[in-house]
C-alpha cells in the first residue's frame, strides 16, 4: 500500500486539483454543469485553480480575483455542492494526509457552505447576475 504524502507544494496542489476535477468531468451530477461552463477552457481553469489553492493552503499568494461571482448564477442546489465536497475529500483521502489535507477539507466545507448561502440570497432577492 502506498504511503499517502503531505500537501506541502505547487505540484500536490496540482495533484490534487488535477485528479478532483478529472472526478469531476465525468460525475453525473456536476460534469454537465461544468463542462457547460467551462467548455474546452478546461486548461485555463486548471491554472486559475492551482492558483487560488496555491494561495489558500500554501500562502503563496499567486491568485488574485473574486471566486464567488462565477458561481453565483449556475443551475446549482445543495446536493451538487455536498457531490462535490464528496469528491473533493474523497481526492484527499486517496492521495494526502497530514494538517494541509486537514485544512483543505476544512477550507472546503466553508467555501460550499457560503457559495450556497449566497447562491440562495442571491435566488430569493430576484437578482440575475452580479457579474
Amino acid at each position: 500500500m502506498e504511503e499517502k504524502k503531505e500537501l506541502l507544494n505547487l505540484e500536490d496542489i496540482k495533484t490534487l486539483v488535477d485528479s478532483f476535477y478529472g472526478k469531476v468531468r465525468s460525475d453525473e451530477l456536476l460534469a454537465p454543469i461544468f463542462n457547460e461552463r467551462i467548455r474546452d477552457n478546461w486548461p485555463v481553469h486548471l491554472e486559475k485553480m492551482y492558483r487560488f489553492w496555491q494561495t489558500v493552503l500554501l500562502g503563496e499568494h499567486t491568485y488574485t480575483g473574486t471566486p464567488f461571482p462565477p458561481h453565483a448564477n449556475l443551475p446549482v442546489d445543495k446536493s451538487h455542492f455536498e457531490q462535490w465536497l464528496k469528491l473533493f475529500k474523497e481526492t484527499l483521502n486517496e492521495q494526502f494526509s497530514g494538517e494541509k489535507a486537514k485544512e483543505a477539507k476544512w477550507r472546503a466545507d466553508k467555501m460550499a457552505e457560503m457559495f450556497l448561502l449566497r447562491i440562495n440570497y442571491f435566488r430569493e432577492q430576484g437578482f440575475k447576475s452580479i457579474i
